[in-house]
């Protein structure tokens, strides 16, 4: 993502998160021939409301037409543009565990505009293997490449997840994906999303229990559920 760009136009951070899944909708619309989108349209195959839509376009000086709609292409190659996909970005996935190896190995990387070119451990016992058809590095390998523009993607169990951060922004990593568990302490300027899987289930749960006790009529004031919570 380009922050300098999004900086400049004042996006607000959730319109930021929202923009891939448009322009995933966007892609698969233009995968199916469609060249002119109406706002309704596309808000229905990204999964939002229309007038929500259309203020988050409106950020990147996008309106569409009135009674016609948005330009399929044209809408792409902006969000693209704004999110920085027309630079070429090399990912470096630290940790080669089980999670690694199907990061290494996951084909949609390369197919949004990202790179797998660098795969890091520590131990001697994975270093030199194979993975995915890369060769794993330690650090003190990557460094020697002079990487540019990467983005670290951590897989590392968690005790090893703030060594693994701090090293990897030694080398001027400024952009990391942290798919371990806990939080990262990392500098000014160092960007972190958090992959938390668990967290995901566990809202998944919250749901579910809430389902059935709507099913059974729990959720009336009073209700057992209320009363659950209120202990």
């Amino acid at each position: 993502m380009s922050t300098a760009s999004a900086a400049r136009r004042e996006i607000p951070e959730a319109t930021v998160a929202r923009l891939p899944v448009y322009l995933r909708a966007l892609r698969a619309l233009s995968a199916r021939g469609v060249d002119v989108v109406s706002s309704e349209e596309l808000a229905e195959a990204a999964g939002v409301r229309s007038a929500g839509l259309r203020k988050d376009l409106s950020h990147l000086g996008s309106y569409g037409v009135r009674g016609v709609g948005y330009d399929v292409a044209r809408l792409s190659d902006e969000i693209s543009r704004e999110l920085g996909l027309h630079h070429d970005w090399s990912v470096a996935i630290i940790g080669m565990g089980n999670l690694g190896h199907a990061l290494a190995a996951y084909s949609g990387f390369a197919t949004r505009g990202f790179q797998v070119r660098w795969l890091i451990d520590e131990d001697p016992a994975i270093v030199g293997t194979e993975i995915a058809g890369l060769k794993v590095i330690t650090f003190a390998d990557l460094e020697k490449h002079e990487p540019d523009s990467i983005i670290a993607v951590i897989a590392t169990p968690p005790e090893a997840a703030q060594t693994a951060a701090d090293q990897a922004i030694a080398l001027g990593v400024r952009s990391i994906l942290n798919f371990a568990p806990g939080v990262l302490a990392v500098p000014p300027g160092v960007e972190v999303r958090k992959v938390d899987l668990a967290t995901e289930l566990q809202i998944l749960a919250f749901h579910e229990q809430r389902g059935k006790y709507e099913q059974r009529g729990e959720l009336e004031p009073g209700g057992k559920y209320e009363q659950e919570v209120v202990r």
